[in-house]
């Protein structure tokens, strides 16, 4: 879905070249920030009483889970779940 007229996508990005790599490096840390705490929220309000193992692998799935082949996915949460074991 398109509904931002071309004009104002230009200003747009005619106002974030503007800023510096350095700005925009940490607007883009600052986004993804509120994103993970936003995702930590939905996963405990559905699913009450789950532990940080849990957690991190249902955090894993959200962000990251379609980088990743369904074997290499398999073998990264088999290694999440390892991590409060050794």
């Amino acid at each position: 879905m398109r509904d931002t007229s071309p004009e104002i996508e230009k200003q747009y990005l005619q106002m974030m070249m503007e800023k510096s790599g350095q700005e925009r490096l940490k607007m883009g840390f600052s986004m993804f920030n509120l994103a993970r705490k936003q995702a930590l929220a939905s996963i405990r309000r559905n699913i009450p009483m789950t532990n940080v193992e849990e957690i991190r692998k249902e955090l894993f799935s959200r962000f990251y889970a379609e980088d990743f082949s369904p074997e290499d996915q398999e073998k990264i949460l088999r290694w999440i779940g390892s991590l409060n074991k050794e």
